[in-house]
């Protein structure tokens, strides 16, 4: 199953990955991490899976949104 992991790169973000994403199970989960601060192409493939903040983890098509670092439009541009 996918697992994508989309953040800014904000301290909050940073954490939620060292927390969440990496510790998913590899064995079960096919994970991407993207950066959307370095990755503007892909904001809008995360406004599509549902994410409408950062960090977000989207898992089989769902959005789970992990604290709150930065509204997806402050990435837009």
């Amino acid at each position: 199953m996918k697992a994508t992991f989309y953040h800014a790169g904000c301290p909050v973000c940073v954490e939620a990955e060292k927390v969440v994403a990496e510790g998913l199970d590899r064995g079960r989960y096919e994970v991407e991490i993207v950066h959307l601060g370095q990755h503007k192409d892909r904001v809008a493939e995360a406004k599509q899976a549902g994410v409408k903040s950062v960090p977000a983890l989207v898992i089989g098509g769902a959005p789970f949104h992990i604290n709150h670092g930065a509204d997806l439009s402050v990435l837009e541009g």
